[in-house]
């Protein structure tokens, strides 16, 4: 039995996409210019998808609450966690993370959290988006 795709194809055509777009301020300045708006150089934002309840993204650190305890260095299994000895404070290398919120949750002055960020790619993995001080 021969089956053809032509059917299947010209029906997925019409449809609409299951995917949601990426935002394009977060693509590359030489595809946005083709999203601009006529007379204008303002590229159409669109709105990053929603997170879920407990979603683990990027870390958020609050350096004016930590105490300088080392307890999260000695859970992170991935080993992101530097401490600055001269400032007693510490270096968080996100492209190192494994984003299992162990450093979180042993963390007692609560100076670690994680955010909803999930848009970390960059080609740079030393990158001033990807360290957390």
């Amino acid at each position: 039995m021969k089956f053809s795709m032509l059917p299947q194809v010209f029906a997925q055509m019409f449809k609409k996409p299951f995917t949601n777009k990426f935002p394009a301020k977060y693509q590359p300045s030489s595809t946005t210019k083709f999203l601009a708006d006529v007379g204008t150089d303002e590229a159409k934002i669109i709105p990053p998808v929603e997170t879920p309840e407990g979603f683990r993204g990027k870390i958020q650190y609050d350096k004016d609450k930590c105490i300088g305890c080392k307890l999260c260095i000695k859970v992170c299994p991935c080993g992101a966690i530097e401490y600055k000895e001269k400032e007693k404070k510490i270096k968080i290398y996100v492209s190192r993370c494994c984003f299992c919120a162990q450093c979180n949750d042993i963390c007692p002055v609560d100076c670690l959290s994680m955010s909803n960020e999930f848009l970390l790619a960059d080609t740079d993995k030393y990158s001033k988006d990807l360290i957390v001080e």
